[in-house]
């Protein structure tokens, strides 16, 4: 089985920047995916970054040039770099883990933008 923890959510002012971190463990080298989403109240939750086992990325529209997924030296860690933050990125931030057995995840990060 694989666990993942998200961390490094919080308050910023708007045009700010953030550092988000997912970190696996556990069965690890079952993951194919890991999935970057976030939820707005009362919206439906969004995948904003992909990054596969091979390393392809991928950005949904309204993020893309703003924030970076990245996975870290242990392999294990996978980044999400926020910068020129909007007060629209304002949600829960989730990480998701596509594996052998079916789709993990955590149990997220609170992001506030204030404008």
């Amino acid at each position: 089985q694989v666990q993942l923890v998200e961390s490094g959510g919080g308050l910023v002012h708007a045009g700010g920047s953030l550092r988000l971190s997912c970190a696996a463990s556990g069965s690890t080298r079952t993951i194919l995916t890991i999935d970057w989403y976030r939820q707005a109240p009362g919206e439906q939750r969004e995948r904003v970054a992909r990054i596969t086992k091979g390393d392809s990325i991928d950005y949904t529209d309204s993020v893309r040039g703003r924030f970076t997924i990245s996975r870290g030296n242990d392999k294990n860690t996978v980044y999400l770099q926020m910068n020129s933050l909007k007060p629209e990125d304002t949600a829960v931030y989730y990480c998701a883990a596509i594996t052998l057995r079916g789709t993990l995840w955590g149990p997220g990060t609170q992001v506030t933008v204030s404008s």
